[in-house]
């Protein structure tokens, strides 16, 4: 099972991943967690091209093909095995930020990057099950990511428009895929928004 978090930097996909993977072991499940861009050895190489500060002149598309090369990459090397081993994968961040941040935020074309996703997940095999999208507003995500006390990367470095097309573009995929994509709100407190997470996962008998 892959289960997916998405949302903006500063939504608290990293609090609630940590409390999840407690979760599941506490219920003697194996899960792993690996991130995105990132995962192993090559697409941690690739995370690096694409955060850096110093990359300021990527153009989009070639952004969105790294993208593609790191989760393809981490696809045939980590997830394909782990599943085979009957882990429960828990992904921060995978197919849909590529759809938002690239489609809806850069503006690339929302077909090709469908098409590319569908390569990088073995043509749609390892696709997520659940995908939690933790949503709140773009301001108050942009604060909470320029407070937390770390240097800001190449990504995070974009105008507050871009998040706003940015979480709009979560929302439109949460809208058009309801069974997979679940909408949280993340403004309320971890406690609850965990809750909300667990009552789900409950509902489908994963914990």
């Amino acid at each position: 099972m892959i289960i997916s978090f998405e949302g903006l930097d500063g939504c608290g996909k990293s609090t609630q991943i940590a409390l999840l993977t407690d979760e599941l072991k506490s219920c003697n499940r194996k899960a792993v967690v690996l991130r995105e861009p990132g995962g192993n050895n090559i697409s941690e190489k690739i995370r690096e091209l694409l955060l850096d500060n110093k990359n300021s002149a990527m153009c989009s598309e070639t952004e969105l093909l790294l993208y593609i090369a790191s989760r393809t990459q981490l696809v045939r090397d980590e997830i394909r095995n782990l599943l085979e081993d009957d882990f429960i994968v828990i992904l921060d961040r995978f197919v849909d930020s590529t759809t938002a941040y690239q489609g809806y935020g850069r503006g690339l074309d929302l077909g090709i990057i469908g098409k590319l996703n569908h390569f990088a997940t073995d043509m749609g095999k390892y696709m997520p099950d659940i995908t939690f999208f933790l949503d709140m507003p773009s301001e108050t995500a942009f604060t909470r990511m320029m407070t937390r006390g770390e240097e800001i990367n190449r990504m995070e470095s974009a105008d507050k428009g871009f998040f706003e097309r940015v979480r709009n573009g979560f929302i439109s995929i949460a809208e058009n895929e309801p069974e997979r994509v679940l909408r949280i709100d993340a403004a309320q407190s971890k406690e609850n928004v965990f809750g909300q997470i667990k009552n789900i996962l409950k509902s489908r008998n994963i914990i």
